[in-house]
C-alpha cells in the first residue's frame, strides 16, 4: 500500500472556476444523447433516449458504490506490486464518495473536483455503447453493460490514467516523457466506450436486412438529423467545459493556458468537419448531414487528448486526419467487415480517440512522450478490449444483449415500452422484413 500524500489544494477562485466548468461538462453528455437517438429508427426513438437516461443512471450509481473508490485519487492508498525494481500501482484504494466528499473545512481540494470530473466520464463512457446497438439492443443489456463498465473497466483506466497508476507513472519510473497523456478522456473515456462498442456490436450482431449478400450493405439513415446537428452544437460547449476542466486538474494548467486549450478544441472540430463535409461531397455529390456530424464529433474526441499541449496549427492537422477517417473508415467497417454501427461510435469515440492520443505524444514537447502513449494505446486495445470483450460475452448469457426478431421487427418502442415516440404518424414495416 501506498502512503498517503496530502491533497493538493487550489485556490478558492480556481476552485469555483472548475466547478462552474464541470457544471457545463454535461452538455456534451447530452449531444452524445441526441446524436444515439437520432441515428436509430423512429420506430425506437422513444427506447433510445430512455435507455440513454437509464444508463446515465445506472453507470453513475454503480460507480458511486464501487467503482470510485477502486479509482481512488493521486492523493490516495493504492494497491501495488513490484516489477523490474519498480512500483505498479494497479488499482486505487480510495475513499468512498459517500465520505470524501463530506470532508468540511476551508481546503479546495483538486481531489473532490477529480472525482466528479469522473463521475462524469463514466456517464458518458457507458453512454457510448448504447448508440451502436441502437434498434435491437434491449434496456436492460444497455444497463448491464453500464454497470460493467463502470464498476470494473472505467476504474482501472481511470486509475492508470489519472489517479497516479502506472501509466501515469511512466515518467517518473522509465523517464517516458510525462507519463501517459489524456488530460480530456480521449482514452479513459472515448477509446473504452468506442471499443466498448465495438464488443456490443461483435456480440449482438447486425440489424436484420442489413447485410442482405456478402459485400453489400442496405442503408438504414437515421430518422432525425435535426437531433444529431443539434447535438453536435451542444456537445461543443459540453467540451470546451471537459478540455478546460481537465487540463486544470490532471495538467495543472494554468488559467493563462486555458484560452488556447478552447481555441484549439473549436479548431479541431471546425477542420473535422470541413474534411468531412468535402469527402462526403465528393463521394456522393452532395455532403451527408449524420456523416458530417460524425466528422465533428471525431474532431471533438480527438482534440481531449491534445488540445492543452499543441499549437493552433498542431490542433488543425489533428482534426483534418481525424475528419479524413471518419467517413473512409465507417465505409471500411460497415462494407468491408459488415460492422454495423448506427452511430460511428467505434470510429468516432475509439478511433478518434485513439489517433488524439498518439498526436498528443507526437507534439508533446517532452522526450520519450510518443512512447509513453503508444504503451496507453497498446493498453487500450491489447488489454481493455479483450477484457470488455469477455465481460460482456460473459454477461449476454446472463441478460442477452438483442431483442427477439418480432420485437426488433416492431421496434424498440413497441416492444419496450408500449408505444411509440411519434404515435400520430404512422411507422411502415422494412421491405426486409416482408
Amino acid at each position: 500500500m501506498n502512503s498517503s500524500l496530502p491533497a493538493p489544494t487550489l485556490s478558492e477562485s480556481l476552485f469555483a472556476f472548475t466547478l462552474v466548468l464541470l457544471f457545463a461538462a454535461p452538455l456534451a453528455i447530452a449531444g452524445v444523447a441526441l446524436t444515439n437517438t437520432g441515428l436509430g429508427r423512429s420506430r425506437s426513438a422513444a427506447q433510445a433516449f430512455l435507455g440513454n437516461l437509464a444508463i446515465v443512471a445506472v453507470a453513475v450509481i454503480v460507480f458511486a458504490l464501487l467503482g470510485a473508490a477502486l479509482a481512488g485519487d493521486p492523493s490516495s492508498a493504492s494497491r501495488v506490486f513490484h516489477l523490474a525494481g519498480q512500483p505498479w500501482s494497479w488499482i486505487g484504494s480510495g475513499p468512498s464518495p459517500f465520505t470524501s466528499f463530506a470532508v468540511s473545512g476551508s481546503t479546495f481540494s483538486t481531489a473532490q473536483l477529480g472525482m466528479l470530473f469522473e463521475f462524469l466520464a463514466v456517464a458518458l463512457a457507458a453512454l457510448i455503447p448504447w448508440g451502436s446497438g441502437a434498434d435491437r439492443f434491449c434496456l436492460a443489456g444497455g444497463c448491464a453493460t453500464a454497470a460493467v463498465l463502470a464498476g470494473i473497466v472505467f476504474p482501472l483506466v481511470a486509475h492508470w490514467s489519472w489517479d497516479g497508476g502506472w501509466l501515469a507513472q511512466l515518467g517518473v519510473n522509465f523517464g517516458l516523457g510525462a507519463g501517459f497523456l489524456d488530460f480530456g478522456g480521449a482514452g479513459t473515456v472515448h477509446a473504452v466506450g468506442g471499443l466498448s462498442a465495438l464488443a456490443v456490436v461483435w456480440i449482438a450482431g447486425p440489424r436484420k436486412g442489413k447485410f442482405p449478400k456478402e459485400g453489400f450493405s442496405n442503408a438504414m439513415p437515421g430518422h432525425n438529423a435535426v437531433y444529431v446537428l443539434f447535438g453536435c452544437l451542444l456537445s461543443l460547449v459540453g467540451w470546451l467545459a471537459w478540455n478546460t476542466a481537465g487540463a486544470i486538474l490532471w495538467l495543472h494548467a494554468p488559467l493563462s493556458a486555458l484560452p488556447a486549450t478552447a481555441v484549439n478544441t473549436l479548431l479541431s472540430a471546425s477542420i473535422a468537419l470541413a474534411a468531412t463535409f468535402g469527402i462526403t461531397r465528393v463521394r456522393f455529390g452532395k455532403p451527408d448531414a449524420s456523416m458530417c456530424a460524425n466528422g465533428w464529433l471525431a474532431g471533438l474526441v480527438a482534440s481531449s487528448a491534445c488540445a492543452a499541449i499543441v499549437t493552433p496549427a498542431e490542433s488543425l492537422l489533428v482534426g483534418l486526419v481525424a475528419g479524413i477517417a471518419t467517413p473512409l473508415l465507417v465505409e471500411l467497417l460497415e462494407l468491408a467487415l459488415s460492422i454495423d454501427d448506427p452511430s460511428g461510435a467505434i470510429t468516432v469515440h475509439a478511433v478518434a480517440g485513439l489517433w488524439g492520443l498518439f498526436a498528443a505524444g507526437l507534439f508533446a514537447p517532452h522526450p520519450g512522450q510518443l512512447l509513453a502513449q503508444l504503451v496507453g494505446i497498446a493498453t487500450l486495445i491489447g488489454f481493455v478490449l479483450p477484457l470488455v470483450y469477455l465481460l460482456f460475452a460473459i454477461l449476454n448469457r446472463i441478460v442477452p444483449f438483442r431483442v427477439d426478431p418480432d420485437g426488433e421487427r416492431i421496434g424498440m418502442d413497441l416492444h419496450e415500452l408500449g408505444g411509440g415516440a411519434y404515435p400520430e404518424f404512422v411507422i411502415h414495416r422494412d421491405e426486409s422484413y416482408r
